[in-house]
């Protein structure tokens, strides 16, 4: 969302952080800033709403030389899109850059109000100038001063400040929002992405949580939470991991699995606290108002609609909210009733999706309290149109076949659930597991993706199938329609997914002894259940696979393969095990000698109807 870009150097910094700004509109915002320390003239500052092209053009009338400043692209979550509301914010003689969200920020304005600070802004962010600048007046040493800020700081936060009384000295933290030191030669730079800061330096440290630092042009200083020093080493950032080529894999397609944890990870940045959710991420007003959502309604396509069923389960569980799930397509040609105070979310890749577009247009007339997007594209019409939006930070997807921009889907579908459950005071121990299965999700993902080399050496028993079937309970029943979904998509095997308790009624007269079944057996509270489906299959010579729990204890034989997944929880269980199930169409894919990155008859972005 937010971007951040600071510099400190011998040369003229001005340009370069522009350039950084540029380089981080990806991420999405709607109003971009400038300060910088002008010799002889104190901090100057420039702001400009809408494209950093309006921010460039604002400068280019009164250029200026300079060595030391901050920039930053914002996306509104405390007041409106504004002049007056976009950073830097200033306090007395110091300049602030904010990713994140300061929770405390009402408490903390009020005491600062009290004590004679004028705001001028709506934002969380001008509240920690004012109380920065409070710390320097009562104790002029600026680390002392910050340090007694940070200290009263709740939320999530990525900080870059510059101060006159220092004019040789970037000061940066992180709690909660990435930040990055880029390292140069006689020059140091801050940026809340690295790829903000490829064109001066590919030389970076990575700072960890609670961690806060002062830059200069002889060196950095680092310190811990706990203010004690602590040294990282210099990591040169390897330009191939983010780029729009395959580096070191075959397929777009095999990149893109192997990317998720870091996508999962990046599409968590800056909304989890210690024990809850960071709802402000959603919009500017949308703390006030997810109290009055009492439906949901979310509508999607193909794969993005999969993951809207998923959310169905969570939400209905977690926050104790009805919630209906459409296929865009149909959603758009009949006459839809929307109850009071119902949520409309619409989920897709690109946010140009035809049919999920033209829904979300059409809902404008149709009462609902308002609009979600959920999109991996943030400067997409689905976002711009959307009251609130929440960004999946998949990154590019290349490979027609969706992989991390699903599995990020549903981490932002499982955020949200949580926040609706926050929102209306459930079980706060629930709200807290919740968040500590977010935080472990990319280290499990990680582990799945080890099973690579089993899942290759299992495809080549598909070499010579034209069928199979899916079977999954519960959550992991969309989890089987994506798994299908995908077989389908890259290696034109026909295959179909159902709940598992539906074998008898039909598609058990399909299953012989070359019909690969394929089982999602997580051990909940429904693989009992499941385990019964499983010997019906077997009492029928269907040749099963089964990604299992690595507890599960499912029965062993002839005809029976079981792949094992280390344990999650229930909650983030859906996600992990999406993983297996898109290595499988992979290798299945290599195995048939298909065009995986481009099958035959799809289009990436279903641009028309």
């Amino acid at each position: 969302m937010c971007g951040i870009v600071g510099a400190i150097a011998k040369r003229n910094i001005t340009p370069i952080l522009i350039e950084g700004l540029r380089r981080l509109e990806y991420r999405g915002y709607d109003s971009a800033g400038v300060a910088v320390l002008v010799p002889g003239k104190g901090i100057q500052r420039t702001r400009a709403v809408g494209k950093v092209i309006e921010l460039e053009n604002a400068l280019a009338k009164e250029p200026v030389q300079c060595h030391l400043g901050i920039a930053h692209t914002r996306w509104a979550t405390h007041g409106k899109p504004a002049e007056r509301n976009a950073h830097p914010h200033l306090s007395e003689r110091l300049a602030i850059v904010h990713n994140g969200i300061i929770e405390n920020h009402g408490p903390l304005r009020k005491r600062l109000t009290d004590l004679g600070y004028t705001f001028t802004s709506e934002t969380d962010t001008e509240v920690v100038a004012h109380l920065l600048a409070h710390h320097y007046k009562e104790k002029p040493d600026l680390l002392c001063a910050f340090r007694s800020t940070l200290a009263e700081l709740h939320g999530a936060y990525a900080l870059g400040v510059i101060h006159q009384d220092e004019p040789d000295t970037l000061y940066c933290a992180r709690m909660g929002s990435p930040l990055v030191i880029g390292e140069g030669s006689e020059e140091r730079f801050v940026a809340s992405d690295p790829l903000a800061l490829l064109q001066v330096t590919d030389q970076f440290i990575y700072l960890e949580e609670g961690d806060h630092a002062r830059l200069s042009l002889e060196g950095r200083d680092i310190w811990n939470r706990r203010n004690l020093p602590v040294e990282y080493p210099v990591l040169r950032y390897e330009h191939a991991a983010l780029s729009l080529d395959k580096g070191e894999y075959r397929h777009y397609m095999l990149k893109e699995i192997h990317e998720q944890p870091s996508a999962i990870a990046n599409t968590l940045e800056g909304t989890l606290a210690e024990d809850h959710v960071l709802t402000a991420v959603l919009g500017p007003d949308a703390e006030t108002r997810l109290q009055d959502i009492q439906n949901i309604h979310i509508v999607a396509c193909g794969t993005s609609y999969h993951a809207g069923l998923v959310a169905r389960y969570w939400i209905e569980e977690q926050a104790g909210l009805p919630c209906q799930v459409e296929v865009a397509s149909e959603y758009r040609y009949r006459q839809v009733a929307v109850p009071g105070n119902t949520l409309l979310i619409t989920i897709s890749q690109s946010g140009e999706t035809a049919d999920t577009l033209a829904a979300l247009r059409h809902s404008k007339q149709q009462g609902y309290l308002a609009s979600l997007a959920i999109c991996n594209v943030a400067g997409s019409s689905l976002v711009r149109e959307a009251d609130w939006r929440l960004l999946t930070k998949a990154g590019p997807e290349i490979g027609v076949a969706s992989t991390k921009a699903f599995t990020t889907q549903l981490t932002a579908l499982l955020w949200f659930s949580t926040a609706l459950a926050q929102t209306n005071n459930r079980a706060p121990e629930m709200i807290s597991a919740n968040v500590r299965a977010l935080r472990t999700l990319p280290g499990l993902v990680e582990q799945a993706l080890y099973l690579d080399g089993r899942i290759e050496q299992l495809a080549a028993t598909f070499a010579n199938k034209q069928h199979a079937l899916f079977l999954g309970r519960g959550t992991h029943y969309p989890i089987a329609m994506e798994g299908a979904l995908k077989l389908k998509e890259i290696s034109y095997i026909h295959a179909e997914a159902y709940a598992a308790g539906e074998l008898k009624h039909g598609p058990l007269a399909l299953v012989d002894e070359d019909m690969p079944v394929v089982s999602i057996a997580p051990s909940d509270s429904l693989l009992e259940k499941l385990k019964s489906n499983l010997q019906e299959v077997r009492a029928r010579g269907g040749q099963l696979i089964n990604f299992a729990c690595e507890t599960a204890e499912l029965d062993n034989g002839d005809g029976i393969t079981h792949i094992h997944l280390p344990p999650a929880s229930d909650s983030i269980s859906p996600i992990v095990y999406s993983i297996p199930l898109q290595l499988l169409s992979y290798h299945v894919a290599l195995v048939k000698g298909t065009d995986v990155d481009k099958p035959r008859n799809l289009a990436k972005s279903v641009t028309v109807e």
